[in-house]
Order: structure tokens, then C-alpha cells, then sequence
């Protein structure tokens, strides 16, 4: 959906800010690790409902998630990199939802489980398709430069950004937006494990 545009509209600012940490001789692992304690702190900004403060944070561990994928590319793509990077990714990716559950139990419980349920979907197909892609030695037509095959779907990262940045602009309205998402989820989820399914019988 929204990523192949947002990277190319991303891409050159991050290849220039890319220089300095680089030629500082920080890591892309240590950029990966830095940002997802910065995204963390998301999650006691969540449960003050000091919501700007939580979306501050969110955009950082974004900017700092490209950033350290220009690093790496500058120092040399790693498995282990890869493998930081995306766990990482997953678990603040559920950590947001939860922040709002903790937030507004009485009001957002459902809703905040139905989405991190969804999130076990998209996390899923997409990482075991991944994994079979990467034994079969099928690339990625879209995002070569990545560690891991990354299959599409309605709900990929900008997305995803997209409903969070909602969620802290518009907290009272976090159940509706977590429904909707929830099941864009599902649907993404649906449309992976069909596609994934043939595409690796037919390489089989």
C-alpha cells in the first residue's frame, strides 16, 4: 500500500542523515536498540494520557527504525540486524495498543485486544512466508534492499503509523479506530496466507 511511496519520499533524508552516525562509528544495532527504548517510553506517556508526549516518542522510534536500515546499508545488511530490527519492531508495534488498554480499561480493553490479536496475524504470515521465502531463495520484488521478504498487504508499517499518530490525536475515539484497523488487519492477514500459500506450491 502506503510504504513504497512513504520510501521514496524518506529515502534521500535518511541516506544523508545516515552519514553522521556512521562516520562516528555508531551501528545500525546500537541506532535499532537506542530507538526502541525512545519508543518505549511511549508506554508510561500512554498510561498518564499524556497522549502529544506518547506520540512524540512513537515518530522518534520511527525516525530512528529508517535510520538504522540507511546505516546498514552504508556498513553492510546483517542477519542479525534484520532479526533485532523486526522483533523489536514487533513488540512496539503491541506495546502501543496496550498503552491505550492501560490507559482506558473500561473503554478501550476490547478493543485494544481485538488489535493486538490482529497484530498476531499480520505478524505472523508475514514472518513465515519470510522464512520459507528466504529457504526457497525467493527475493522480494519490491523491497530488495531488506534482510526479510517483505510481503504486502493493506496494513504495513506507514499504515500502521498512520492509526497510531489517530490514536494519540483523537484517544477518545480509540475503540473505533482499533475496530476498523483491527480488521484491515485480518483482511491483510487473509489475502498473506492465500497468497503465500500458492506462491510457495508453485515453487515447490
Amino acid at each position: 500500500m502506503l510504504d513504497r511511496y512513504a520510501i521514496k519520499v524518506i529515502r534521500w533524508p535518511l541516506q544523508t542523515f545516515s552519514a553522521l552516525p556512521d562516520k562516528l562509528g555508531i551501528t545500525a544495532n546500537q541506532i535499532t536498540l537506542a530507538g526502541f527504548a525512545i519508543g518505549m517510553l511511549a508506554l508510561p506517556s500512554l498510561i498518564l494520557q499524556e497522549y502529544l508526549w506518547a506520540l512524540a516518542f512513537i515518530l522518534l522510534n520511527r525516525i530512528f527504525d529508517g535510520l538504522d536500515g540507511a546505516v546498514a546499508r552504508r556498513q553492510g545488511i546483517s542477519d542479525c540486524g534484520g532479526f533485532l530490527d523486526i522483533t523489536l519492531d514487533f513488540l512496539f508495534y503491541s506495546m502501543v495498543p496496550f498503552g491505550f488498554v492501560l490507559a482506558n480499561p473500561d473503554a478501550n480493553a476490547v478493543a485494544g485486544a481485538f488489535l493486538i490479536f490482529s497484530f498476531i496475524g499480520t505478524g505472523s504470515s508475514f514472518l513465515a512466508f519470510a522464512i520459507m521465502a528466504s529457504k526457497r531463495n525467493i527475493e522480494s520484488p519490491v523491497y530488495k534492499q531488506k534482510s526479510l521478504y517483505y510481503i504486502g498487504g493493506l496494513t504495513e508499517g506507514t499504515e500502521t503509523i498512520s492509526c497510531f499518530i489517530l490514536f494519540c490525536l483523537l484517544p477518545q475515539h480509540f475503540a473505533t479506530i482499533a475496530w476498523i484497523f483491527g480488521t484491515l488487519c485480518w483482511i491483510t492477514t487473509s489475502t498473506r496466507i492465500f497468497a503465500g500459500y500458492q506462491t510457495l506450491k508453485q515453487a515447490s
